[in-house]
């Protein structure tokens, strides 16, 4: 069960498979370069709260790290999006085990420009958690 430590950009080319009745979901997927892919770390363990990341002794909170030991196993990857098959999606800097479940496919945010007009609201924000309102 080797994986690609941190997804390096730079490495392996990796398979996303689309099922079927998603796959139209795909299309304009190719115009970006990089796609955030969110994964469930399906195989890790969830019960880890401090861990110490270089064996070095000390530890940190799991907020704190990338490792995939978490409370909630979401795994995230923002991979250079080499080319898009039928429902496969094709891409490098992806660090999951063969097998992990996706749970969604994003433009890269950086990358992002809404398509949709600006409206009313857009720049507007909410109270401040915990500021009682």
């Amino acid at each position: 069960m080797l994986c690609p430590r941190q997804g390096r950009r730079d490495g392996p080319i990796c398979r996303i498979e689309i099922a079927p009745p998603w796959q139209e979901g795909l299309d304009g997927l190719a115009a970006y370069d990089a796609v955030e892919v969110l994964y469930w770390l399906d195989r890790s363990r969830r019960d880890l709260v401090r861990q110490s990341p270089r064996g070095d002794g000390t530890t940190r909170g799991v907020f704190s790290l990338r490792s995939p030991v978490r409370p909630n196993p979401i795994g995230t990857s923002v991979a250079t999006l080499v080319g898009i098959e039928g429902a496969t999606v094709l891409v490098r800097g992806l660090d999951c085990l063969d097998g992990t479940p996706l749970v969604d496919l994003k433009p890269d945010r950086c990358a992002f420009t809404p398509v949709a007009p600006r409206q009313p609201g857009d720049d507007e924000v909410g109270p401040a958690v915990g500021d009682g309102a």
